[in-house]
């Protein structure tokens, strides 16, 4: 039997730590990989543009566990690519600045495998956008020297570093790696004539929701940096350009940089709230506390659709109601003619807009997005007509019973199912129980009542409890009968809407 072809390997900036920053080849290759190697410097979000069938496998981190030897790594990424898959080496920063490049392409060489670089944003860069530090200045810097503050453990103590021409050099250094060996690095370049008054600026964790800046001078180093006081990943931005001593940039100074919120909607729903979310400088955790599923069998769903121009008006209360009928319709080959001259009304912007992405307009969404508000404004025109709603498995009956006292004959028919997870992510609870986590977003009754539950023991055990913030006064309800008090309660009865009552209440 012939041995398999020979895989490939790439070798794949991670960036700084937003997973944001990953570049769209780098995204392309993770897509194409069988195995992923990953560093503890490259942000776990990154796994989520991986294949789900592909083999993640995590070179360690401090403090938690072994970390792979580099010669382990160069025999892994040679053992794979020779079993006929394809590797990305994913590694924090860029890999060509104090990643070890040289010596994984000189092993992949040696081995006769082919290999690609894909470069990554490397954090001394991230650090002019992320931290107000501008690493070059026409006035003050016309040039940037990167420098590594932990050399080789088997050199010389004093490094390869020459630090006469780095005290001499006449634009900014950033050194990366110079947690553990700052008061040596420090004093030699001050030692070698570098002013002990020489800006300096720490940035830690760059880009990510609780990275932190701090401003001094050189020679206040072994103290700033002391043992215990700053873990890294950290860089130290030395020169002129350092000399900010405002750390209300654009970064830190966005209304939710700090802040943890957890988002509970059901999985793949979450993702724009998320994206908000971060935006405004938040640390997002997605934990969904309700599943979304179809139901267990389709023959009512089936019928419905059947008879959909038999109706005046089909009643969407959910985006999820859309895309279970929707997408039941594009299985049985059903297009939007099936709708015949029924109406369409949706109970809010955001139903209405899944009808949008379905080149379907909805007839009529009420001002109020509630079931309230939709039920009344039908009621005007129900008298005698038929009306289909497409709800949920489980929901509040205040719409077909206001429709059912107007004079409509109500049919109702369940498109999916909604379901309480019962099991939580043992991690979050970890962060709601250490109170690390300020806010938990509940944006229907359903997942008021679900998270209450699943997060209530980690919720009593914290210092610091989270806030809830909920979509509508009846969420803020169902929480309160739940035993917890919203905090930000929206006024426009949106994903968008809670976030902002959130900022309100910051």
């Amino acid at each position: 039997m012939s041995a398999p072809p020979t895989g490939r390997v790439y070798l794949v900036g991670a960036g700084p730590g937003d997973p944001e920053l990953l570049t769209l080849a780098g995204a392309r290759r993770l897509r194409e990989a069988d195995v992923v190697l990953y560093d503890y410097l490259a942000n776990d979000a990154l796994l989520r543009h991986a294949s789900p069938a592909a083999e993640r496998v995590s070179l360690g981190r401090h403090g938690a566990g072994k970390l792979w030897k580099q010669d382990e790594i160069n025999a892994r990424m040679i053992a794979e690519a020779r079993a006929g898959r394809t590797v990305v080496r994913l590694k924090g920063g860029d890999p060509s600045v104090f990643g070890r490049l040289a010596e994984e392409v000189a092993a992949l060489k040696a081995a006769g495998i082919e290999y690609a670089i894909v470069p990554g944003v490397t954090t001394a860069v991230a650090a002019g956008a992320y931290a107000g530090v501008t690493i070059t200045d026409r006035d003050h810097a016309s040039c940037v020297a990167l420098v590594t503050g932990h050399d080789r453990s088997d050199s010389d103590p004093s490094g390869t570093a020459d630090f006469a021409k780095l005290a001499a050099f006449p634009g900014t250094l950033v050194v990366y790696m110079g947690v553990t060996n700052a008061p040596e690095w420090s004093r030699h370049l001050i030692a070698a004539g570098k002013a002990p008054d020489t800006p300096v600026t720490i940035v830690r964790r760059c880009s990510l929701p609780d990275q932190q800046t701090l401003h001094g001078r050189l020679g206040e180093l072994p103290t700033i940096l002391a043992p215990g006081r700053m873990r890294p990943p950290l860089v130290v931005v030395i020169g002129d350009v350092a000399g900010s001593s405002d750390d209300a940039n654009w970064f830190t100074s966005r209304p939710l940089f700090g802040k943890t919120v957890v988002v509970t909607r059901p999985a793949g729903q979450g993702d724009a709230m998320a994206e908000r979310l971060a935006d405004f400088g938040a640390r997002v955790i997605e934990h969904p506390v309700i599943e979304i599923t179809p139901p267990d069998g389709f023959a009512e769903l089936d019928a419905a659709i059947d008879r959909l121009s038999d109706y005046a008006w089909v009643v969407f209360s959910s985006r999820n109601g859309v895309e279970a009928l929707l997408q039941r319709m594009q299985q049985r080959n059903r297009d939007a003619r099936a709708f015949g001259n029924s109406r369409i009304a949706a109970i809010g912007s955001a139903t209405a807009d899944a009808l949008a992405a379905w080149r379907l307009n909805a007839d009529l969404v009420p001002e109020e997005f509630c079931a309230e508000s939709l039920a009344a404004e039908l009621s005007r025109e129900a008298a005698s007509k038929r009306i289909l709603l497409i709800r949920a498995s489980r929901g509040r009956e205040v719409l077909a019973e206001t429709l059912d006292d107007a004079g409509a004959e109500v049919d109702q028919v369940v498109a999916y199912v909604s379901r309480d997870i019962t099991a939580a992510n043992p991690a979050v609870i970890e962060e709601i129980a250490a109170g690390r986590v300020d806010w938990i977003t509940a944006t229907s009754s359903a997942i008021a009542r679900s998270a209450a539950v699943l997060f209530g023991e980690a919720i009593a055990a914290s210092p610091n409890a989270p806030r809830f913030a909920a979509i509508s006064p009846i969420t803020a309800t169902a929480l309160r009968d739940a035993g917890y008090e919203a905090a930000a309660v929206a006024t426009d009865y949106t994903a968008d809407g809670v976030i902002d009552a959130m900022l309100q209440q910051r």
